[in-house]
């Protein structure tokens, strides 16, 4: 018998349109979900792997502190991303 529990699940809310490698940010399109500043993400794929806390995050070029499914929303991430890859949050339990 196993004591591990998991205490979050990972939830799909978006994907990446866009990666802009000079400024390191990058555009998703929240397809399933809405995010929040300081909100921890992972955009994956097969090339991907990327878990940060969002200390950023633009619609328009104006600073917003969150977005809501239909957004198209800039971000500035710690390595590149790519066109396709997905973007969760993680959920604790409680």
């Amino acid at each position: 018998k196993s004591d591990s529990v998991a205490t979050s699940k990972k939830t799909r809310i978006g994907v990446v349109t866009k990666f802009y490698p000079k400024l390191n940010v990058a555009l998703i399109k929240l397809t399933e979900g809405n995010l929040k500043l300081n909100q921890e993400i992972h955009i994956e794929s097969k090339q991907t792997y990327l878990q940060q806390k969002i200390n950023s995050m633009e619609i328009e070029k104006k600073q917003v502190k969150q977005a809501k499914k239909g957004d198209e929303v800039g971000i500035k991430v710690d390595k590149k991303v790519r066109a396709g890859d997905n973007v969760f949050i993680t959920t604790n339990y409680k």
